[in-house]
């Protein structure tokens, strides 16, 4: 099985077809590349891409443009992000198509569970390094 949990250490050992419980506390956050952009990540599939993560944004961060390559969902547990059709605030849900292209930013922070069925592509020079 290729779907684990990164920093999840009571996960070593389980049968393969055990459910495995994530005590998202004791994961630490970890930077990504883009300056006040921060994350946790819950379930990562290396084989198919598959991604689900809290990310923490500060205040004034920014994702540069990208495309994403399959279907992008995000819901808002604090804070707001938005890109220039919208705006998405603490409570509710935004899911973004494949091959859907923008750029996010977070005026004022935010914490979001985001899920990604392949990883984001992203246009900038500091991804690709």
């Amino acid at each position: 099985m290729t779907a684990h949990t990164p920093k999840a250490a009571n996960h070593a050992g389980l049968d393969p077809l055990a459910s495995r419980y994530v005590d998202v506390g004791e994961i630490p956050w970890e930077p990504t590349p883009y300056p006040g952009v921060e994350w946790k990540v819950l379930l990562k599939d290396e084989e198919s891409g598959l991604l689900t993560a809290l990310f923490k944004w500060a205040p004034g961060s920014e994702l540069p443009f990208h495309e994403h390559t399959e279907i992008e969902q995000t819901y808002v547990l604090e804070g707001s992000i938005e890109d220039d059709e919208g705006e998405v605030t603490a409570g509710n849900f935004v899911w973004r198509p494949a091959k859907s292209r923008h750029v996010a930013r977070s005026r004022n922070g935010a914490l979001l569970l985001g899920t990604f069925l392949r990883p984001n592509r992203f246009f900038d020079k500091q991804a690709a390094e």
